[in-house]
């Protein structure tokens, strides 16, 4: 019998990281806890900011089209709905269920008063020194059910 060799890399698999989002809403936790709400706040921005460089300069590069893009991808990995409505002067992100609530509640990992702020926050400091803020519509704490609105800053 010959014997065949199958040759694989990391890449050919997919990501997803989805307990990732238990051990965020534990840090969560543990900073509000701890620290107090505005230190979670602090985190989130500081995060984004760091993490999320390159698609903040997309955003002042090409608009809201950059943040859609990113929206799209983002839940095709998640393997969840989301309703993207886009112009050039606002973005409309409307997401059935959060996949990171969802996961969290499906396998008991508790899900941190502030979790919301891994959206609100976030959000908001995507769109520090750009043309757009951002708003989060509406939030359902038990399914991150969410709608979350970009919009163009007026001069």
């Amino acid at each position: 019998m010959t014997k065949q060799v199958m040759k694989r890399t990391s890449s050919d698999n997919v990501y997803l990281h989805k307990d990732f989002h238990g051990a965020l809403s534990a840090a969560i936790e543990y900073l509000h806890r701890n620290h107090g709400a505005d230190a979670v706040r602090d985190y989130l921005r500081q995060f984004t900011k760091t993490y999320y460089s390159p698609l903040i300069a997309d955003v002042n590069r090409r608009g809201l089209v950059a943040l859609k893009e990113h929206f799209e991808s983002i839940y095709a990995v998640e393997g969840a709905p989301v309703r993207l409505t886009c112009s050039k002067d606002e973005l409309i992100v409307d997401v059935e269920w959060c996949p990171a609530v969802t996961h969290m509640r499906k396998h008991g990992y508790p899900v941190a008063e502030l979790f919301s702020e891994t959206t609100r926050t976030v959000n908001e400091a995507l769109c520090e020194n750009t043309p757009f803020s951002a708003e989060l519509v509406s939030y359902d704490p038990q399914t991150g059910r969410s709608v979350q609105r970009f919009v163009r800053r007026q001069p």
